[in-house]
């Protein structure tokens, strides 16, 4: 695909997730089946409540990261640096949008390039995964983090959206065995995550043994990746059921939690709320990702990112506390299922 093509459907995305039903209908979070096991005794108080988190060696000031949304065009660099300057400001992660167009097309750099204003931020790189098929290596995996001073890489896992994606990659044989031979070779820590199709516990299963930094297990309920695809190359949902296909986010934490043990858990796909979010780290999530809900106020610019992210995280220090949690790690196990 050619640069203005590929920048032209970079645009198309911003612009039907921005504009279209884009969620999906049928397929919940599953977080909703999960209650917070609230304590009428806490025995702490409010402001003891520390949302600080160590992930990917830096710290955080609360376990958010802003999700991976966009670049390629001068529209999304604009988001993106609204986007940077928050997570700065706030002390929270940021993960980029697909950086293959930075790499074939060295002009649509500057869209991805947010140093400037967020110096400390963690901010984490990202390449689809499939692209080891069609010619990327160690080079390339080097040249997206060094390109933008990242702090780690997402390679992203899509099937299904490459499959409805015209012109899609659609080649996933031998991607396991690609990713054993890299993972040895890097000098920063590499994450594996979905787009919002969510990893199953036998995907996970299968990662075992692999040096990963971290799995973002993108489960379905929120953003249907498969169905942005379809708009945009079709104009319209021709195959609803479908853009329904995914691993409930809950479901999706639950099944790699059980796999993976000892792999540091990203919980993304559908979380909207701070009590979510609580619940999410309830279930095993170390840190919690939020993208298209942040769109919008992208485009007002930094402040209405920060303004919407400081009622996120109030709310999952609220949470917290009424569950008698003094830290994101002593969430875990307090939710019982209904």
């Amino acid at each position: 695909m050619d640069s203005p093509n590929l920048q032209t459907r970079k645009r198309k995305h911003l612009e039907v997730c921005l504009n279209e039903a884009v969620e999906y209908q049928r397929v919940t979070t599953g977080l909703e089946r999960y209650r917070l096991r609230y304590q009428a005794l806490p025995e702490i108080s409010l402001e003891e409540v520390d949302l600080s988190t160590e992930f990917l060696g830096k710290q955080l000031k609360a376990p958010f990261l802003i999700g991976a949304m966009t670049g390629g065009e001068e529209f999304g660099g604009r988001i993106n640096r609204a986007l940077a300057e928050a997570a700065e400001r706030l002390g929270v992660g940021m993960m980029l949008g697909s950086q293959r167009v930075m790499l074939e097309h060295p002009q649509a750099a500057r869209s991805f390039q947010v140093r400037e204003v967020a110096p400390t931020a963690l901010l984490i790189g990202n390449l689809g995964l499939v692209q080891l098929n069609k010619g990327y290596g160690l080079a390339h995996l080097l040249d997206a983090v060094s390109a933008v001073g990242a702090d780690a890489l997402a390679l992203h896992a899509n099937p299904l959206q490459e499959a409805l994606q015209q012109g899609g990659d659609t080649d996933f044989r031998g991607l396991l065995g690609a990713l054993r031979g890299l993972l040895p070779q890097l000098p920063f820590p590499l994450l594996l995550k979905e787009v919002g199709h969510g990893f199953s516990g036998e995907v996970a299963r299968q990662l075992e043994g692999l040096p990963l930094a971290a799995l973002d297990v993108a489960g379905a309920g929120g953003t249907s990746w498969a169905k942005v695809e379809e708009i945009v190359h079709r104009g319209r949902v021709v195959h609803p059921e479908l853009v329904e296909i995914g691993i409930p986010t809950a479901q999706a934490l639950l099944e790699c939690r059980t796999a993976l043990p000892q792999t540091p858990l990203i919980a993304s796909g559908g979380l909207r709320t701070g009590t979510q979010a609580a619940i999410a780290l309830a279930l095993g999530a170390q840190v919690v990702a939020v993208a298209r809900p942040l769109l919008r106020p992208a485009l007002e610019g930094p402040q209405a990112v920060v303004a919407w992210l400081e009622q996120f995280l109030w709310e999952l220090r609220v949470a917290l506390y009424a569950i008698g949690a003094r830290t994101p790690s002593q969430a875990l196990g307090r939710v019982s299922k209904i």
